[in-house]
């Protein structure tokens, strides 16, 4: 496939209009002149976004839980009813069914790529789930839920991350932490600590010198706790980037966190889109271009419309009118598709999000939303927004 007429992302500031080649599910910038094609004119195409954390499965679900918390083992405390309403009918719903609900909250919000924090399971890996789900990683939930935590650590290859909830609450069990894992050696360039709003400045020290990261989630963490990252940590070195966490915590997803960023932070455009494109490919150690539109990278693109600003100014008012995930169209809006020449394969089901749009996508969208209308009833919300067909 051709991709013509558009300006194409080469940096959070820098761009240039050429044409793309997809072949393969990989990007070039040279290519045959034959063949199927798709004029992307008046759009500015970026690089598939990178969520850093999320629970596919949980998506559907509602906030849980009643005002602010010290620490994320009494917020689980306090919601684990899995017998009651809510919780009773959201896991009457097929894990799949979840799974899949929660690849499209990403694949509407511009996400090609997330790092699902459960195990990998099979339909996670199957071509038509909606988004690139990371596979090469390690992970532990936390200290407190996780006793085989070094086990874990010790037994993760050297060159695939290693992700945990870390530092998740505000009072001086969170703040412990840090210390903690730094006594079993968890501490190091691979390690991603998840939330991390107990940080102080000696825990923060020790996360610099050991070259960790953090995914940082600032609508759960405004949600259950009442605060999240400090400026000092924001704008410490440490690589951050940004992820959505599971609608539980936060009626949100990559869009709407951006925003969250934006107006809770001094950050500029530039570092908002690195945490959300290459500093999440660092963090997550991606080495297949992903977050970048580059010669012989994976071809996860989205385009949205060109009003002449910076590819990093684009993620303030981000609306994807298209989105390809490994060099193949996920979804798209109605109005591009007679700009598909001699594309025949155009996904053939109709959603539409509130106060988002209407798309077309090639998930199976009848079935989908079908049975979760049967367990949920016609009202349900994907991370909090109503879903038609």
């Amino acid at each position: 496939m051709k991709i013509t007429g558009a300006r194409v992302a080469l940096g959070p500031h820098q761009s240039e209009r050429r044409e793309v080649y997809v072949r393969g599910g990989r990007v070039s910038f040279f290519g045959d002149e034959r063949g199927e094609s798709l004029d992307l004119s008046g759009l500015l195409l970026l690089p598939g976004l990178i969520n850093a954390h999320d629970h596919l499965e949980f998506n559907l679900f509602p906030k849980l839980g009643a005002g602010t918390y010290p620490n994320a083992k009494a917020w689980a405390s306090d919601i684990h009813r899995p017998l009651d309403s809510p919780l009773k009918e959201h896991l009457s719903l097929s894990k799949l069914t979840r799974l899949v609900w929660g690849g499209l909250k990403n694949l509407l919000s511009g996400v090609t790529t997330v790092a699902h924090h459960n195990p990998i399971e099979e339909p996670l890996l199957r071509a038509e789930f909606p988004v690139m789900v990371v596979r090469e990683f390690g992970w532990a939930h936390s200290l407190d839920f996780s006793p085989d935590l070094t086990e874990r650590f010790q037994t993760t290859p050297e060159n695939w991350p290693f992700l945990l909830h870390a530092g998740e609450g505000v009072d001086d069990h969170a703040y412990s932490e840090i210390a903690r894992l730094e006594s079993l050696g968890i501490l190091s360039e691979r390690t991603a600590l998840i939330h991390s709003i107990g940080l102080d400045h000696p825990g923060l020290a020790l996360v610099k010198a050991r070259r960790s990261s953090i995914v940082w989630c600032p609508s759960s963490n405004l949600a259950v706790y009442g605060r999240t990252l400090a400026a000092s940590v924001l704008k410490s070195g440490v690589n951050i980037a940004l992820g959505t966490d599971s609608a539980m915590t936060a009626q949100a997803d990559l869009i709407d966190e951006i925003g969250v960023a934006r107006g809770t932070s001094e950050l500029n455009s530039e570092e908002l889109y690195e945490m959300v494109t290459t500093r999440a490919a660092h963090l997550l150690r991606l080495r297949d271009g992903q977050g970048e539109i580059r010669e012989g990278g994976v071809a996860d693109l989205i385009a949205v419309p060109d009003r002449g600003q910076t590819p990093a100014d684009a993620l303030a008012e981000l609306t994807p009118e298209l989105v390809i995930v490994s060099g193949k169209v996920r979804l798209i809006a109605p109005q591009l598709l007679d700009r598909m020449s001699g594309i025949h394969c155009r996904p053939p089901h109709s959603i539409r999000l509130e106060g988002r749009g209407c798309w077309l996508t090639d998930v199976d969208l009848p079935s989908l939303h079908a049975e979760t209308a049967l367990a949920l009833g016609a009202e349900f919300r994907l991370a909090g927004k109503r879903v038609w067909q």
